[in-house]
């Protein structure tokens, strides 16, 4: 899926210069191939240095960072303003007055002395580096008599151009605390970071028709559902109906709201390349993209399909570029997101509310976080009556909860983590099973043959299949609609639960043989056979446990990497690859999840800090009897 963001602004720690945390944001940055602008902070700090920050920038990100400005102090080292490189001038914050007033004036050598040379020197550096990666300012200073000569507005756009090519950072200072720099900042992102339009080449498709992506729903007590979109083409109106393009419904909302931090302002149309945020929609969630009509839609993806003959042209982001295929249809509906799959979660645990009269206050939580964060499940144990949240890590359960407990005010308590197995059947069979019961004056009668089988088909729609053989088709086609949806219901239900640990099945064919419907027979009956055959039938094979298994990419200073590898494995990791990236490696790892509890902290002593991991779900695969029976003690505590 495309990112959201068009550009980032990293925020530098003084003290210790480029902080770990910069580094992990950095490198996701990479993978988005986002233009960033580096804001140094803390500037009114005494042992604020600039330059010391520069240098780190240089040697820890390996890039080449282009300051535009350095901070002015008085005597006593207190924060005045700061420089403008660009434009020789000096900017002067009014401390009294909370920042929300400045004046700039004109460096000359006559008032500024010292500061004036400084700035010159500067701003002669900052020409040199931007022409070695910009050839039209080098073209500009050819023709020029001297450095002196080059124009504010040359230098301006040799920035943006250098920074949207990636080549280089602009790096600004300030104190946001005392709100010096603030403004300079918000003109720095204007001036240098690309506006909407420069990043939306990819839904240019749409025209000037509406195109906007769903990023965050939240419930508010007053206005209810609202849901937050950010505009790539075409313009939003108050009332309008839209066509939600991933789940091919049209709806239309209420209110339309500007929004200002926790404000929200009515409004009748918002323009793209801003954020509008829709009241009442039923069924948007997050990640979800919509448009004015479902014509506009299939015109939209038909012509992205004719723009990825040469994918390249699009300057599409690394991370999208790795998931392109090389078929056009499934190509488009990556990249606009439609179809997009939720991983299925990997920890569960229970929650509970502190008495059973904040029940029915902990279910409605529940469902508006669900509605809030489509990664995030919630289900009932019908052997414990147990409430299971699942997730898809430790930090996102925590966080569910601290949100439960700050925002509606419920002091719930979650069970001990789990992790999400799964079971599979290793063999083939085939059961005849016979259900009937009188009800009233109504006999309920199915005599349903099924068989199961390993496969890797993971689409419900997809796991049952009809018997072709001349004997059994003849019956099969004067099976019902309504008995066929019944079916599969009693599939469903089947696998929730499998035969060893009564976790999920997965992997799992079935093919239905025979059906014999009594008259009068209700469709839950039929679900009802189809579970029980089928719960038989898993009782019959031979089965395993499955295990999540995660793919895990460690970026780490090379110093640092055989530590890291001989703990790998250690924990059953398969080490896939091992790369350089600058002066890092980079570890890519197959591992499974259980050995990855706390994993976090843990690298973090290993390297000092200096290591980051990102990992995502990769496949369930069957474990060995040893662990499989240390995870079956795990899990029954015995």
């Amino acid at each position: 899926m495309v990112p959201l963001l068009y550009w980032t602004v990293q925020q530098d720690i003084l003290q210790a210069g480029v902080e770990a945390q910069t580094l992990t944001v950095w490198r996701q940055c990479d993978s988005y191939g986002l233009p960033r602008l580096i804001y140094i902070n803390k500037m009114d700090r005494h042992d604020a240095n600039i330059d010391m920050c520069i240098k780190s920038i240089r040697e820890k990100l390996e890039v080449d960072p282009v300051c535009l400005q350095f901070p002015v102090k008085d005597m006593e080292g207190k924060l005045k303003g700061v420089v403008d490189l660009i434009n020789l001038d000096v900017i002067y914050w009014d401390i009294a007055n909370k920042g929300k007033r400045y004046i700039r004036q004109k460096l000359t050598e006559k008032d500024h002395g010292q500061t004036w040379e400084k700035a010159v020197n500067a701003r002669n550096d900052l020409t040199d580096v931007l022409s070695g990666h910009d050839d039209k300012l080098a073209d500009v200073i050819i023709n020029s008599n001297s450095m002196d000569d080059i124009a504010p507005s040359s230098l301006t756009e040799a920035v943006k151009r250098t920074t949207l090519a990636l080549k280089t950072f602009p790096v600004i200072c300030g104190s946001s605390y005392k709100n010096v720099g603030v403004q300079t900042l918000m003109d720095s992102i204007v001036d240098f970071l690309p506006s909407p339009s420069e990043r939306n080449e990819y839904y240019n498709c749409f025209g000037d028709n509406l195109s906007a992506k769903a990023f965050k729903v939240q419930h508010d007590d007053r206005k209810g559902v609202l849901t937050f979109f950010r505009i790539y083409t075409g313009k939003l109106k108050k009332g309008q109906k839209i066509f939600n393009i991933n789940k091919e419904i049209s709806e239309q909302g209420n209110s339309l709201y500007i929004p200002y931090a926790d404000e929200y302002e009515s409004t009748t149309e918002i323009l793209n390349g801003n954020v509008a945020v829709i009241s009442d929609l039923k069924a948007t969630m997050t990640g979800d993209t919509i448009t004015s009509s479902q014509s506009i839609a299939s015109n939209a993806k038909e012509n992205l399909m004719k723009k990825l003959s040469n994918p390249e042209n699009l300057q599409l982001p690394p991370h999208t570029l790795n998931k392109i295929s090389s078929d056009p249809e499934e190509s488009a509906s990556t990249i606009l997101g439609i179809g997009t799959i939720v991983p299925e979660p990997v920890f569960l645990c229970s929650i509970e509310p502190p008495s059973l009269s904040y029940q029915t206050a902990l279910d409605k939580a529940l469902l508006e976080l669900q509605r809030e964060d489509s990664s995030l499940r919630v289900t009932n144990n019908t052997d414990t009556g147990q409430t299971v949240l699942s997730g898809m890590g430790e930090l996102h359960l925590d966080i569910i909860k601290e949100r439960i407990r700050s925002e509606y005010k419920i002091e719930v308590e979650l069970g001990p983590l789990q992790i999400a197995y799964k079971e599979t059947i290793n063999s083939s069979s085939k059961l005849t099973h016979v259900l009937e019961n009188k009800i009233g004056n109504s006999k309920q009668f199915v005599k349903i043959t099924l068989s199961a089988y390993p496969s890797e088909v993971t689409n419900m729609k997809s796991i049952l299949k009809l018997d072709n053989n001349k004997e059994n088709a003849s019956n099969l086609s004067m099976m019902r609609q309504r008995q066929l949806n019944s079916i599969k219901l009693g599939i469903e239900s089947a696998l929730i639960n499998g035969p060893n640990m009564g976790c999920p099945m997965v992997n799992i064919g079935v093919t239905i043989h025979w059906l014999e419907v009594g008259r009068g027979t209700s469709d839950t009956f039929i679900s009802a056979a189809t579970t029980q055959c089928l719960r038989k039938i898993f009782a019959e094979c031979e089965s395993s446990l499955l295990e999540p298994v995660m793919f895990v990419e460690i970026v780490c200073p090379e110093d640092y990497s055989n530590g890291i590898i001989t703990d790998l494995t250690k924990r059953r990791s398969v080490v896939n690859q091992i790369c350089m990236r600058g002066h890092n490696k980079v570890i890519e790892t197959l591992t499974p999840l259980s050995e990855l509890m706390g994993y976090s902290s843990y690298i973090r002593c290993l390297s000092s800090g200096r290591a980051t991991f990102t990992m995502e779900f990769h496949s369930n695969q069957e474990m060995s009897q040893i662990d499989q029976e240390k995870a079956i003690a795990n899990i029954r505590g015995f």
